[in-house]
């Protein structure tokens, strides 16, 4: 740390005011996961998303199944997922 004229220690870093601060997180799979969100409030019961692998550009399943579990959880929403070789699959329990 630098020392001020006043001889007390000065900042490494600048500041921001917290009003200035972003309001939410946008990861890199924000747009994948709000995508699902949407189809799910429009899922019918006793029916599930198919999600293909081509469609998480990628990305690795664990990494987006665990994005899916954080954004629903956030909400409230209860969902189940499964995998086959070739889909992940989202449903609300």
């Amino acid at each position: 740390m630098k020392k001020s004229s006043s001889g007390k220690r000065g900042l490494n870093y600048g500041t921001v005011p917290l009003t200035q601060l972003p309001k939410g997180r946008k990861g890199k799979h924000h747009r994948l996961v709000s995508d699902i969100l949407a189809d799910l409030s429009a899922l019918r019961r006793g029916s599930a998303l198919k999600v293909p692998f081509s469609k998480l550009k990628g990305e690795k399943l664990t990494n987006v199944r665990s994005a899916i579990n954080r954004a629903t959880r956030s909400r409230g929403l209860n969902v189940t997922t499964s995998t086959d070789e070739e889909n992940i699959y989202i449903w609300k329990k």
